[in-house]
């Protein structure tokens, strides 16, 4: 992602001859690969060293110009994932990350219980980005910082440059990559080295496509992975499906290390790199979890680095279809040993509700205890026997919001500890949100973006056309056709037949006068699929668009 701003005495002479004949035959024999120390790649697999095959599920975090956010690894675990792909700079571009800081940040990937793709940025568009350094300047910093990694190859893969090229000169990537693995390899370097894409990591002209089995054999251990980010030149199925494929029919390792749901150079197609990636299981890393700038600010995935406002990205990516919560599995490292820990947390105190809107509840409970200490929380809602999680936080406190006014609603809190492991459910509370005004006008766009036998992706966009802001709120439609919602981000949908009720998420509450909420689900269909006709925000009719 851009991101603005290595003679014989003469009764030898029968041995000599003997050499000599069979010298030309050793030449014909590949040369014996170093035994990995840590994660190593078998038959287009990624490894550990014990042999479990690990599939990153995780997200990007931009560490070189947020050094003092180094806290977000903790929150990016507690949503879930198992791999934090952590930005680092050379100081040709940047500030320079040092031994020092590249130590404590693999230590907290450690403490979290992730596995750290490290990644220098400063190579990002070279050839094209004014600036931007060569792999081989790259591969000099890690050589730089090796003490920080040296002994870390169970928990540690290095990428050694990302978007190594832009769109100018990139057929010298080949050449360039294959020449930066050696180069490391000749430093003492044990770890599985990734490398990225050229053409801004999105390789269209397929020059890592068809040159990777060179490259892969350049490594003498025989230990890279390939690492492509998706965006706008990935915006159909096929183009995904096709790529990733590829790839896996000749058992060459690929991880999708950059994608988002949106970008200014075309629309990814994220629910199909979600899609195909499990399906294949490979690994992905979104971008990015806070922090973007330059007009790429929708691809942060919660706001301000605060865990308890995820944007509709961010939802997307941890909680969606294919996403991180539901498709993680922490790396096998973690729990070696004395069979790791399996002991759960205690449950956390009931909550107390305070602060109660007509959108929104402060909720405090009694913190949980374990052995090796709690990560996080999920506040769940209750509704007729079933749960789902409205937030998670690392303390025990959390504000609730996107509530509708006048109604009951009971919430509960599970526990986490750094293994993973989950508490038991606290008792559970009541709250009554108190009344709310009248909603102003409101219009409603509905669009089907994809579709395919027995099943679509739509599009329903909120605008509020009235005086004043609306905080909180629920929208109601009949879909006509029969159609099902079988899942939803930036919103929690509720159908019972044909009727559908959208409560608005803590980061779609808010509608200012004039402004609008996108929310998006994926959905079965018998047949045909027309569109609603009729939505209703509040209990006030809308105009459709």
């Amino acid at each position: 992602m851009r991101f603005p701003a290595r003679p014989f005495p003469r009764a030898a002479d029968l041995v000599a001859a003997l050499l000599g004949l069979l010298l030309p035959l050793l030449a014909l024999t590949p040369p014996a690969h170093a035994a990995p120390t840590g994660f190593r790649v078998e038959n287009g697999r990624l490894l550990e060293a014990s042999g479990n095959d690990f599939v990153m599920r995780g997200v990007n975090h931009a560490h070189t110009w947020y050094a003092d956010r180094i806290g977000s690894l903790a929150h990016i675990k507690a949503k879930g994932a198992n791999t934090v792909r952590v930005v680092l700079s050379s100081g040709d571009r940047w500030t320079r990350n040092d031994a020092a800081d590249v130590a404590n940040v693999v230590a907290q990937c450690k403490q979290n219980r992730l596995i750290c793709v490290l990644e220098v940025h400063d190579t990002t568009g070279y050839g094209e980005q004014s600036g931007a350094v060569t792999l081989s300047r790259a591969a000099d910093y890690w050589i730089g910082v090796r003490s920080a990694l040296a002994g870390q190859e169970d928990y540690v893969i290095v990428n050694i440059g990302n978007e190594p090229y832009g769109n100018t000169g990139y057929t010298g990537w080949t050449a360039d990559t294959k020449a930066a693995i050696r180069k490391l390899r000749d430093a003492g370097f044990d770890h599985t080295l990734m490398v990225d894409a050229p053409n801004w990591g999105q390789d269209w002209a397929f020059t890592m496509r068809d040159n990777a089995p060179s490259v892969f054999a350049a490594d003498p251990d025989a230990n890279t992975v390939f690492s492509i980010h998706m965006y706008g030149v990935f915006d159909t199925a096929a183009e995904i499906s096709d790529y990733l494929g590829r790839f896996v029919a000749a058992k060459l390792p690929i991880v999708v290390g950059e994608f988002g749901h949106d970008h200014s150079d075309g629309n990814p197609d994220e629910d199909t790199i979600l899609a195909v990636t499990q399906q294949l299981r490979l690994g992905y890393l979104g971008w990015s979890w806070s922090g973007n700038g330059g007009g790429v600010e929708y691809l942060d995935m919660v706001t301000d680095f605060d865990p308890a406002r995820p944007t509709s990205w961010g939802q997307r990516l941890f909680n969606g279809a294919n996403g991180i919560a539901a498709t993680a599995r922490e790396a096998a490292i973690y729990s070696s040993g004395s069979g790791g820990d399996t002991t759960a947390p205690t449950a956390p105190g009931t909550p107390a509700a305070s602060a109660v809107t007509a959108s929104s509840a402060t909720l405090a409970w009694g913190a949980a205890t374990d052995a090796n200490g709690v990560t996080g929380y999920d506040v769940v809602r209750i509704s007729g026997g079933a749960e789902s999680v409205v937030t998670t936080t690392t303390t025990p406190t959390a504000t609730v919001t996107g509530l509708t006014a006048n109604t009951s609603y009971t919430f509960a809190v599970y526990a986490r500890d750094a293994a993973g492991n989950r508490s038991q459910r606290s008792a559970a509370v009541t709250v009554t949100t108190s009344s709310g005004g009248a909603t102003g006008g409101c219009e409603v766009g509905y669009r089907v973006t994809g579709e395919w036998p027995g099943g679509f992706q739509g599009e329903v966009t909120v605008r509020n056309t009235g005086a004043s802001g609306v905080d909180g709120w629920t929208l109601r439609w009949t879909f006509p056709a029969g159609q099902r919602i079988t899942n939803m981000w930036g919103g929690t949908p509720a159908q019972s037949g044909a009727e559908v009720s959208v409560t608005s998420a803590s980061y779609t509450a808010a509608i200012p006068a004039s402004g609008s909420v996108t929310l998006g689900f994926t959905g079965t269909r018998a047949g045909s699929n027309p569109a609603p006709t009729a939505f209703s925000l509040n209990g006030a009719g809308c105009s459709v668009a």
